[in-house]
């Protein structure tokens, strides 16, 4: 009986132990497949890709700036000052916080204004006892420009006219050429630019008397017709340039006075302790170098957005070269300033940055004159990602772009994981104040009252393989008979165009008042504010006015029409990027 129960409990405890090793062994073998798969993941796992990151902020972000690829073509090109506040937007200085708070809060002038400043006039009137005169008095004699109510007219009437537009502050009206003329200047604000940018216009008013002893406007002058009134502004400045030149009839012109808002000076390191306390970030110029602006802003952004990232300053470059689709010589021209393109106060105020001529200068000046060198941490590789770097204390890190085409791009630092770091700060970047004077001159020539289509021809015209249709669809013949849905008659139409022949678009004016980028070259001419400033900036040596000028003008004033129409979402089937792209 004792050895029945004995193989019992031996046989039980066998089964256990058979039951045990069973389990281990299952889990094992899960534990091996979990491993097994994990190792697979790991091995095939692709980092994002940020040109084909699908995420929502990104594709909101592609469909901001346009075309973000790096083709050479002559596409209408978007900048910080086109774009909504993204939110990845730079960090901004204190200095430049209070600036753009203090800018947002800046009063406007506004019908409710306007009609506080009459009723405190009129109180004033009563207070004084002295009866206002006679209707019949006023009548044919010559206008008082200076009178309040003279300006609240002006004031009242350009709320009314010019809707596009914000009109900031006046200055005191001055007598025209004729008795009921009257000559002001204002500045104002563009209602399509995303910044607290400020334009000047000054215009001539014929001045009338109402029934009732008011004022109004009885014909307003076209953009820029009060010289009196800009004669006035020119000789109060503090910083004008009275260089006079002399037009075709003889007379001089008028004196050339420099923006107030443009400031292009190159910011200083200080001392040598100022700069020993830096932290730096500094790029050596890439594969970037001669190629088309879209890849310039693109790599430039990534150098920027990676210098923010650290928390260093970075290390600009203000040399440009100019790829050969914008020049009409087909070549690459180097030794363009970034001045001429791009708002340079702009971006030292809403980042941290050093020029690079002066920063060698302070880099070489600190090596020869002490014994303990400059920490420097050279990266020869874009492979090595900017949260690497994040803890490095050295004072200079020098990324070095020396490897062959694509690897010694800017932009590849900014490729896969370091892309979800990494924002480029597009907010940072405005086109130059100097070209956005031009654009807001053509508008107003305007009265910011107009319609605009971007009409693509050039190499992608000629080319019947990748845009089939493209041709005969902007044609003169096929442009009349479009537009006539999608632009009322008669209206001012802006014609952003590659067209090289002035004449190919004359079919449409007798339909509308048609204007060209071409109608407008006095603005850049020897006798304009654009072509003396640029000429300072470069030594006194004259600057062209290039081909991505040309295209960023283009650019804002095609923004600033009230109707757009696009070459290939309105004009052509045809894919922006050729056949089978859309």
């Amino acid at each position: 009986m004792r050895t029945s129960s004995s193989n019992v409990v031996v046989a039980a405890e066998a089964l256990g132990q058979n039951a045990i090793k069973i389990i281990s062994n299952v889990c094992f073998s899960v534990f091996v497949f979990l491993v097994l798969i994990f190792t697979a993941i790991a091995v095939t796992y692709q980092p994002p890709d940020p040109w084909l990151d699908s995420a929502p902020a990104f594709a909101k972000l592609f469909a901001q700036i346009g075309n973000a690829t790096f083709k050479n073509d002559n596409s209408i090109l978007r900048t910080g000052e086109d774009l909504t506040t993204p939110a990845a937007s730079p960090v901004l200085s204190p200095k430049k916080a209070v600036a753009t708070a203090a800018a947002a809060a800046s009063p406007i002038i506004t019908e409710a204004e306007i009609e506080k400043a009459e009723e405190k006039i009129e109180n004033s009137t009563h207070s004084s006892g002295s009866p206002p005169p006679a209707c019949d008095a006023l009548a044919g004699k010559t206008i008082n420009c200076s009178d309040p109510l003279v300006l609240l007219a002006i004031e009242r009437f350009n709320l009314r006219a010019f809707r596009s537009i914000v009109f900031l502050d006046y200055q005191a009206p001055v007598n025209g050429s004729r008795s009921d003329e009257c000559d002001v200047m204002w500045r104002f604000r563009n209602k399509k630019e995303r910044s607290w940018r400020k334009y000047r216009d000054f215009r001539r008013f014929k001045i009338g008397v109402r029934d009732d002893c008011s004022y109004k406007v009885v014909h307003p002058g076209g953009w820029h017709s009060g010289i009196n009134a800009r004669r006035a502004w020119v000789s109060s400045t503090s910083r004008p340039n009275t260089t006079r030149r002399a037009g075709k009839s003889g007379k001089f012109a008028l004196p050339v006075s420099k923006d107030d808002q443009i400031n292009d000076t190159i910011p200083t390191l200080g001392s040598d302790a100022s700069f020993r306390k830096g932290r730096y970030l500094y790029y050596s110029r890439g594969g970037d170098y001669c190629k088309g602006m879209n890849q310039y802003m693109w790599s430039f952004l990534c150098g920027l957005g990676e210098a923010l990232f650290l928390n260093r300053t970075f290390v600009v470059d203000l040399n440009i070269c100019l790829a050969a689709t914008y020049n009409p010589s087909n070549k690459d021209e180097e030794g363009k300033d970034f001045r001429y393109y791009f708002d340079f106060e702009h971006l030292k105020e809403v980042a941290s940055i050093v020029e690079e001529g002066e920063f060698l200068r302070d880099w070489r000046k600190w090596d020869q004159t002490h014994k303990k060198k400059i920490q420097l941490k050279k990266v020869r590789t874009y492979k090595t990602t900017p949260m690497q770097l994040r803890k490095d204390k050295s004072t200079i890190i020098w990324r070095q772009f020396d490897g062959p085409e694509p690897e010694n791009y800017w932009y590849r630092v900014c490729e896969g994981q370091a892309g979800n770091a990494i924002k480029r700060p597009w907010q940072a970047l405005w086109k130059s104040k100097r070209l956005m004077n031009i654009v807001s001159a053509i508008s107003g020539w305007m009265d910011w009252d107009f319609d605009a289509v971007h009409v693509v021809r050039g190499e992608k015209a000629r080319n019947k393989v990748l845009w089939p249709h493209l041709d005969s669809d902007t044609s003169p013949e096929a442009l009349s008979e479009k537009l006539k849905g999608m632009v009322q008659p008669w209206r001012n139409l802006y014609i952003a165009t590659n067209e090289p022949f002035y004449n190919y678009f004359d079919k449409l004016r007798s339909q509308y008042k048609v204007h060209l980028l071409g109608d407008f070259k006095d603005l850049w001419g020897k006798s304009s504010e654009w072509y003396n400033e640029t000429t300072a900036l470069n030594s006194g040596k004259e600057v062209e006015f290039d081909g991505y000028m040309r295209v960023a003008v283009d650019t804002e004033v095609f923004y600033r029409a009230k109707t757009r129409v696009e070459t290939f979402y309105n004009l052509t089937s045809d894919c922006k990027d050729g056949i089978n792209t859309c």
